[in-house]
Formats: structure tokens, C-alpha cells, sequence
């Protein structure tokens, strides 16, 4: 990219995204690329799920998806530092917890320093129990999710022709699930705010429930800004810092541009699944 294509492009301290899912029909890919085209953040983060590894096929990636890891390396190369946060759909990569290459580390955490506030950034699967104590039936869910996407597409598909308007069957489920009232707070957010209130951070930030929000949680012993990076499946968000403050902005189709792996071979080195998640579970809530 050119530096006159840098300089137009719009200026922030920090980027988070998650759960976009890559390898997955669903996954909104040409979306992405087309957002991250249009900002220049100094610390980007990748808060889990970007690969969906307990979905990816070799014989589905397509090129759309492959843009998006080229575009994050484009930005890196101009400058952006890359937290890597694993999530539980790429939780392969937790045994490379530490690593760094070059402007890109491999965490289960990341704390930003901004204008004299903290901000604690992690995927939330940890607060999962449904994933750590059946991950069968969560990889069900999983797959699940990823026929109703499918049907979905099709809906929308038989709408169009119609010149109806786009449903989402996943969003209305979760509504469902959720409640309509954005004055309730659920017991994951509770969870992570009376966390995040004890380690005296200023802001929360989780993804993995696919639910984009921004609000502010007070409990009797504090308040704190709690905040979900949402995905690029359904409701296509990205939480951005600037202004002294974070915002969570939707894709919009104006918002595009003209502008166009790690292996372990030595099994024996790598520790088991449940001594990852233990070390996982330390490093988010004890340090």
C-alpha cells in the first residue's frame, strides 16, 4: 500500500475483531477486508476463533479468506503490532502461548494501556462450561450453527428474488436465548465484569458469544465498561480506540475501498489439552 493510500485511511490507537471464522462457509471474509482497508490501527487484536479449525475442510478455503490473512499481514508490515489471542475454535494454537514473530504474539491475554486506562482483552471461552465440560455437544453447537448459516444463505437467497428484506434464523435465535431487554445482564458478563472490577480495569473486552455490546456493568463493588467484539458471521463489528474511548462500529457497504503454517513435529513437547486449558485459566484470572 502506498503511503498517500495510508495516509487517507482512518487513524485509530487500537482495533479488536474476533470470531470471524475462517475455513467456514458463513464467514464473512470479503466484508473484512474491505473494513480493515479502511483503518489504520497502531495494535490490532485478533481475540480468537479468526480460524475455525473444529470446521476447516482442505478443500474449502477460498480466496476471500485468504485475503484476509494477507491484508493483516499488509498491515503489519506497515507498521501494526499483532496480538494473536487464541480462542476455542483455534485452540490448536494454545501451545504456542508466548511466541512472537516478528510484530505478531500468540497470548490468551492482552492488557492495553490507553489515556491512563486499562483495558483487559480476552476470548471468554474460559467462562464457557458448557465448552470445557461437553465439548462434544459444543462442537455439535458448532456444526449446527454452521447448517443454519447455510440455510440461511439460501433464505436470504429466495428473499432477494422476491425483493424482500435479509432475515437473520442465528440472530433471532439468540434474541430468543437472550431477552429483549438490554438492561439484562447475563451471567457471562457478570462473570467477566466482577472479574474485570476485582483486577480494577477500566474496560472489559470478550468475543466467543457472537453478541456485539457496549455497556457500562456496576456491581456493589465498582463499575466497569464491559464491551463484545461480536463477529464476522452474521453481525459483521470490530471495536476500534480513539477519542479516549472504545467504539463498536457495524460494516456498512460504503465503508469499501478500491484498494485491492507453525507445526509441532515433536508430539512429546507439547503439553495435553487439559494442562493448556489450566495454564489458559491461570494467566486470564490470576495474572
Amino acid at each position: 500500500m502506498s503511503q498517500k493510500n495510508i495516509e487517507n485511511l482512518k487513524k485509530i490507537e487500537a482495533l479488536v475483531i474476533s470470531d470471524v471464522h475462517l475455513g467456514t462457509f458463513g464467514c464473512k471474509a470479503k466484508e473484512l477486508v474491505s473494513y480493515l482497508k479502511t483503518v489504520d490501527p497502531k495494535t490490532i487484536v485478533l481475540n480468537g476463533d479468526i480460524v475455525d479449525v473444529w470446521q476447516f475442510s482442505t478443500s474449502y478455503f477460498p480466496k476471500p479468506h485468504l485475503k484476509v490473512i494477507r491484508q493483516l499481514l499488509k498491515m503489519m508490515e506497515n507498521g501494526s503490532k499483532i496480538y494473536y489471542i487464541v480462542g476455542n475454535h483455534d485452540e490448536n494454537l494454545r501451545r504456542f502461548i508466548g511466541l512472537t514473530l516478528g510484530k505478531i504474539e500468540i497470548a490468551n491475554k492482552v492488557v492495553l494501556n490507553l489515556n491512563n486506562t486499562k483495558t483487559w482483552i480476552f476470548h471468554g471461552d474460559v467462562f464457557d462450561v458448557v465448552m470445557h465440560h461437553s465439548k462434544w455437544l459444543a462442537k455439535l453447537g458448532a456444526n449446527g450453527y454452521g447448517i443454519l448459516t447455510l440455510t440461511n444463505r439460501f433464505v436470504n437467497g429466495v428473499l432477494s428474488l422476491f425483493g424482500k428484506r435479509r432475515i437473520s434464523l442465528s440472530r433471532d435465535v439468540k434474541k430468543a436465548v437472550k431477552g429483549k431487554s438490554k438492561n439484562i445482564t447475563t451471567r457471562f458478563e457478570s462473570t467477566v465484569a466482577d472479574l474485570a472490577i476485582k483486577k480494577e480495569y477500566d474496560y472489559a473486552i470478550c468475543g466467543h458469544i457472537h453478541w456485539p455490546e457496549k455497556k457500562l456493568i456496576k456491581t456493589q463493588n465498582g463499575e466497569v465498561s464491559y464491551l463484545n467484539s461480536g463477529d464476522w458471521v452474521e453481525n459483521m463489528t470490530a471495536l476500534e480506540y480513539h477519542n479516549e474511548d472504545w467504539h463498536l462500529v457495524y460494516f456498512k457497504p460504503e465503508m469499501k475501498t478500491n484498494n485491492e503454517s507453525i507445526a509441532a513435529n515433536d508430539e512429546l513437547l507439547v503439553p495435553n489439552e487439559k494442562t493448556m486449558l489450566k495454564a489458559m485459566l491461570n494467566d486470564i484470572i490470576h495474572n
